[in-house]
């Protein structure tokens, strides 16, 4: 028989308001809210001295003030986010290699096979958290479970800085008497037909007849039962394969606009394709991961000859990908995008593959990045971008993020870059950032 999974799943907590708290020692122990400054904003994380007073993440700016009315509003500062996400993934890593990331502060990590290297499961996941405090001064919660469901649900339910053990032995005595509102993936309206229908605890949704989950979840009905009790059987991926190159990005607002979609891939593509070449790599495949608002992921990949090393080739496919994506789901809002570059070699092979027409097919395409790659090795990777990438530049909009060089994380990205080291943060692997904010 199969030794029962160790999964993990590590939530920060308030992750953005708790490093404005730490880096701004004014606003320890304040009603802190990180979003949107004017009325027309919204939430992106509050700390947990103001989510006494009601105040949660998306809600609308204007409604939290209403609510708390001495609340202190700050405005995010994502690239310092993401160099926190980059040192606590960091430190998942040191454990375990398979994580998978759903968030700049969130991950699941399976520690199955590192148990006789590492010690037991709460072992791990004490040793996890206090690095992460000794590192970051940071705090992270727990959810140590035989699958990824029971692990977030675990996670959640001790927070700040909390530590939960759910096993086979104490499965129906810790589920059982949640409300269903905690089961990730209900969602608030279907919560609310669910507890209408008189199903208000897990164990009422474990043991309901079809008569009353047929209506409201149909073919569902079966999973939704072995959900509350507790039964996953999915794996942990880690999000790119080890062998490729990979920029993402997590939007602080959900796009939905296909030109600035495209606009963002274009600029993620360069940015793999810079640190492919800085790494002496040609690539012969490109793909695309699409995460939607309701966090269901979906990657796309094509494979071509002759392998290249031209960021505008490696740009064109992505658009092309993306563009196939939306046209299966043409109203769907977008909060990650990413392109990674597979199927790697080294660039000095490539002529031993191409013919001599498709070795010499761009020489200025070839000169151009190599243009590019010293300027920005010289003065950072935010001194020059391309035209194509421009938001502008495709009818879209920039975002609100601070780009300057005195913004906390250029100095780290400068340094990296003339290191020939990755400069994005987060995800689990070099050149990935990640996700969602504020738990």
């Amino acid at each position: 028989m199969t030794d029962p999974r160790v999964i993990l799943h590590v939530d920060m907590d308030a992750f953005y308001a708790s490093v404005e708290q730490r880096d701004r020692p004014e606003l320890r122990g304040q009603p802190v809210i990180v979003g949107g400054t004017s009325n027309r904003g919204v939430v992106a994380a509050a700390s947990y001295e103001v989510r006494k007073f009601g105040v949660r993440s998306a809600m609308p700016i204007r409604e939290a003030m209403r609510r708390c009315p001495h609340a202190i509003c700050v405005k995010p500062r994502m690239s310092v986010y993401r160099d926190v996400s980059h040192d606590v993934f960091a430190i998942f890593h040191e454990y375990t290699p398979v994580v998978e990331g759903l968030s700049l502060d969130e991950a699941f990590l399976d520690v199955t096979a590192s148990l006789a290297l590492k010690g037991d499961a709460v072992s791990i996941a004490r040793g996890i958290k206090q690095k992460i405090l000794e590192e970051t001064r940071l705090t992270a919660s727990v959810g140590v479970a035989p699958n990824k469901l029971v692990a977030k649900i675990g996670s959640d339910l001790n927070k700040p800085d909390g530590l939960t053990v759910v096993d086979a032995a104490n499965m129906r005595a810790t589920l059982d008497p949640l409300s269903v509102r905690r089961l990730p993936g209900l969602g608030r309206k279907l919560g609310e037909r669910v507890e209408a229908a008189g199903l208000t605890t897990f164990a009422q949704l474990r043991t309901a007849p079809d008569s009353l989950l047929w209506p409201i979840f149909g073919r569902d009905s079966q999973r939704m039962r072995d959900r509350a009790s507790g039964i996953d059987d999915r794996p942990v991926m880690s999000e790119w394969d080890e062998k490729s190159i990979s920029a993402e990005e997590t939007f602080f607002t959900d796009l939905g606009d296909a030109a600035r979609m495209e606009s963002e891939v274009m600029r993620l593509a360069d940015r793999a394709g810079s640190r492919m070449r800085a790494q002496n790599l040609a690539t012969g495949c490109v793909q695309v991961k699409i995460r939607r608002a309701d966090f269901t992921t979906f990657t796309r990949q094509k494979r071509f000859e002759p392998s290249t090393t031209d960021s505008r080739t490696i740009a064109r496919v992505a658009v092309e990908l993306l563009r196939s994506w939306l046209e299966e789901q043409p109203r769907a809002r977008v909060r990650l995008l990413g392109v990674g570059v597979n199927h790697l070699h080294a660039a000095d092979q490539m002529d031993l593959f191409a013919s001599p027409a498709a070795a010499t097919a761009n020489p200025s395409a070839t000169a151009l990045d190599a243009a590019v790659d010293q300027i920005r090795e010289r003065f950072g990777t935010l001194a020059l971008r391309r035209g194509s990438a421009l938001p502008e530049a495709r009818g879209a909009d920039e975002t609100g993020e601070d780009l300057s060089e005195k913004a906390p994380s250029r100095a780290g990205e400068r340094a990296a870059m003339r290191a020939g080291r990755p400069t994005d943060k987060g995800g689990g692997k070099p050149g990935s950032t990640s996700r969602r904010a504020g738990s």
